[in-house]
């Protein structure tokens, strides 16, 4: 079973309808979009046995479509990469996943110097002349293979890859089509998001319709833009942080207008705060769809349907929702027994939807696949009736605008300053990013460190959106009798 069978079927059922648009801009039909992604597959093929890994690094563009499905009809897996990483970020990754070629755009080709892989610029003579080699037929697969290697960043502050196979992304947008949206030709998944991401594997089900890919022709998010291409498209869908939701909204509030074409928007990647999902209702209408998922259960744990967010049901509208469509849930005590109704442990999960495991981390995935359970790491309450509540993170993550940040990372950066002693980094509540990260910092002896040279020595290191925002100089931080810090402490102090 190849993902590649999604695209295959609709160019056979949808040849001339518009498969990729820039802006308002057709680029190609479906019939197209499967001769160029074929045609990709013979070139990628030649540079490694099938299950090579292909390195996509680019912001949201036309290309990633045909990449991507080049790369699966090749047998290959794809690792796409968020385009914001710092370099020293995206050179760990390289190392790690060892990949046979990188896709990398014009703008990114700088970050990837040095790479162990041949380097493609996007766009380039040398893609387009991968363009032109002779279509494939793409690689019959077993389930199991693995099709998207997804880093995610972990605790100790490298990334590990969750390897998802084409059986887990089947899986994932089988539920997707089964709880969240029906999808039809004429309908239109705008890429707001980064499609490295939850946008990028919102891909599936909408190819698997027949249905538009929209690929704003600026790649940042821009709500303006977002809105005037729901008044071009047809029935625009979209994946959306919360932060980026309450920009759209203030958007359309001041431009007094909502766009007729704005059929559906999924929020996930961090809390949705009561008040502005409120709004966001009152201001759009009952379009909302909620995830809770993971990049070793990707966009697919729980969820609320459109129909959950209809009245104003606190209890539901505070909570993460029912397990979704082929999954199970379970409430977990330290010691994996399952807890009673109400009451709070780790979110446990199974199913198709899950990871194969951490790339070459035995000991990772030992930790988090367990006994056929996913150890999520999120702290939650389920109530008898399947609904589950979210109620703490318990690997520390910052999720700001949709993006995790760990502490450690930031921490481990920050005490490589001469003029800090100590750090602690915590996540301090922000009405436009969900959180920001903060750092309470002592300084070393004899030192003043400066918030500016602090920033500088950040970015230098870290990727821009996982520097502090602020900085908090402490004498001490706080402690227990164990010298553990305590960040309950400092985090309520933000608030």
């Amino acid at each position: 079973m190849n993902l590649y069978t999604l695209l295959a079927t609709s160019a056979a059922r949808y040849a001339a309808r518009g498969a990729v648009y820039h802006g308002t801009l057709r680029v190609l039909t479906y019939a197209e979009l499967d001769d160029r992604a074929r045609r990709l597959g013979t070139a990628i093929a030649r540079l490694g046995a099938p299950g090579s890994r292909i390195v996509i690094l680019a912001e949201n563009r036309p290309e990633y479509v045909e990449t991507l499905f080049g790369i699966w009809a090749a047998g290959a897996a794809a690792v796409p990469l968020n385009a914001k990483l710092h370099p020293r970020e995206i050179a760990e990754i390289l190392e790690d996943a060892e990949p046979a070629l990188a896709f990398v755009s014009p703008d990114l080709a700088e970050a990837t110097r040095g790479a162990p892989c041949p380097i493609v610029e996007i766009g380039s003579a040398g893609y387009e002349a991968m363009v032109e080699e002779p279509a494939c037929n793409p690689v019959d697969l077993d389930p199991d293979t693995l099709a998207w290697l997804f880093y995610t960043s972990g605790t100790t502050g490298r990334s590990k890859g969750a390897m998802l196979s084409h059986g887990n992304l089947q899986a994932m947008q089988i539920a997707h089509l089964a709880d969240f949206e029906t999808l039809a030709p004429e309908h239109s998944l705008i890429h707001a998001a980064p499609m490295s991401h939850g946008s990028g594997l919102f891909i599936l089900p909408y190819i698997a319709r027949g249905a538009r890919q929209v690929i704003p022709a600026d790649p940042h998010f821009e709500p303006a833009q977002i809105l005037e291409l729901c008044d071009h498209h047809p029935g625009c869908g979209m994946f959306l942080a919360p932060t980026m939701v309450r920009r759209l909204r203030l958007a359309a509030e001041a431009a007094a207008r909502v766009p007729a074409n704005l059929r559906s928007i999924v929020y996930g990647g961090g809390p949705m705060h009561l008040a502005e999902l409120r709004s966001s209702l009152a201001a759009f209408g009952q379009i909302f769809t909620q995830l809770y998922g993971q990049g070793e259960a990707p966009m697919t744990i729980t969820g609320l349907r459109r129909r959950d967010h209809e009245g104003d049901d606190m209890r539901l509208l505070v909570s993460a929702g029912w397990p979704r469509s082929g999954v199970e849930i379970r409430i977990a005590g330290p010691d994996g027994a399952e807890l009673p109704p109400g009451e709070t442990g780790e979110i446990l999960c199974r199913g198709t939807v899950v990871m194969q495991g951490y790339w070459r981390n035995e000991a990772a995935t030992a930790a988090t696949l367990r006994d056929g359970w996913l150890w999520t790491g999120d702290m939650g309450s389920m109530d008898a009736d399947g609904l589950v509540t979210l109620r703490d993170r318990s690997k520390d993550v910052i999720i700001s605008g949709g993006s995790n940040i760990y502490p450690r990372e930031v921490e481990d950066v920050l005490l490589a300053h001469p003029a800090v002693a100590e750090v602690s980094v915590v996540g301090r509540p922000d009405p436009d990013w969900g959180e920001i990260v903060t750092a309470f910092l002592v300084a070393a002896p004899g030192a003043t460190p400066d918030p500016v040279a602090l920033d500088a020595f950040c970015l230098e290191r870290l990727a821009r959106f996982k520097r502090p925002k602020s900085y908090v100089f402490l004498e001490a931080l706080p402690k227990n009798a164990y010298g553990k810090v305590l960040k309950r402490e400092l985090a309520s102090s933000l608030r």
